[in-house]
């Protein structure tokens, strides 16, 4: 009997990690109601035992600090357009399409991108505190779970719940607001092994950092807007120091459930326990609008 090794982790860890994923998955399934692309579209999450759950409160961290690793939770796939996030105002915060006035939104194609560039969503458990200042002048939270861009070969799925290891992070300042972008690679990637940290990044996936800077600098300048600062003159941080704000985050979480955070439009708090289940009301796909595929050269 013998177990091959790379970089120190041997294949039967990895089976253990991809059986433990596997098993992370079983617990969780989705209610879908109305259309994608309209409205009226919820996304909820469903518990081993059919009860309706939260994915921002009722889904476990499982931060490993010694792994770096923690849950994610996709939000938008890779390549697509559909700016799909996790509620905070519904019960149950469930993954719905952004709306203003009355329309749903999509992010543009920035030439030579199309739509979100990574797998991106949330980490659950976590919470950028905006009743408090973050260390950086006044800034503070944007009100949102951390955000996580999965940057692994695979294209996840709306809803996938699943275990990823920080890479490091870039600090957004968005309409004066801290909003970190956690670099994280699913644990299942064929590169997960190799890559530790944002070196590794560099070495495996030349451009890849400097191509998701640029663009969460500019994705919004097509909508009119100007283009988006960060903290740190736009370096990132490395995985050590982002495994800290993860939490820092979840502390802070800790005390919004808690009742203990005063301030307005805090997010919904509803979770599961109560045996409140939810009916499957999905209606088929709304057209996207044509100018979505349109390029916009910025």
């Amino acid at each position: 009997m013998f177990a091959r090794t790379l970089k120190g982790v041997t294949m039967a860890e990895r089976l253990k990690h991809t059986g433990a994923l596997l098993n992370a998955q079983k617990r969780f399934s989705q209610v879908t109601q109305g259309a994608k692309y309209g409205p009226n579209f919820r996304q909820y999450l469903q518990l081993a035992n059919g009860e309706v759950g939260s994915y921002f409160h009722d889904i476990p961290l499982e931060l490993k600090t010694e792994q770096r690793t923690v849950r994610m939770v996709v939000e938008v796939p890779r390549w697509s357009n559909g700016k799909f996030e996790i509620s905070k105002k519904l019960a149950f915060n469930p993954i719905v399409q952004d709306v203003k006035k009355g329309k749903v939104r999509f992010v543009h194609n920035i030439f030579p991108f199309h739509g979100y560039i990574q797998n991106y969503g949330a980490i659950p458990q976590t919470w950028e505190d905006p009743t408090r200042e973050a260390g950086l002048g006044s800034i503070k939270g944007d009100n949102d779970p951390l955000d996580c861009c999965e940057i692994g070969s695979m294209t996840l799925h709306m809803g996938d719940i699943t275990e990823v290891k920080i890479l490091g992070s870039l600090a957004l300042i968005d309409d004066g607001e801290l909003d970190w972008k956690v670099i994280a690679i699913n644990v299942n990637d064929p590169l997960a092994l190799k890559l530790n940290n944002l070196e590794d990044v560099e070495v495996h996936m030349p451009g890849l950092l400097s191509a998701t800077r640029e663009w969460f600098k500019k994705y919004k300048i097509p909508a009119g807007k100007p283009a988006n600062e960060f903290a740190f003159g736009g370096q990132y941080k490395d995985a050590q120091y982002t495994v800290q704000i993860v939490r820092e985050c979840h502390e802070a979480w800790k005390k919004l459930i808690s009742g203990t955070v005063d301030g307005d439009n805090l997010p919904a708090i509803r979770r599961a326990g109560h045996g409140i289940k939810a009916l499957s009301d999905e209606e088929d796909p709304m057209p996207i609008p044509s100018e979505v595929g349109s390029w916009h050269y910025v």
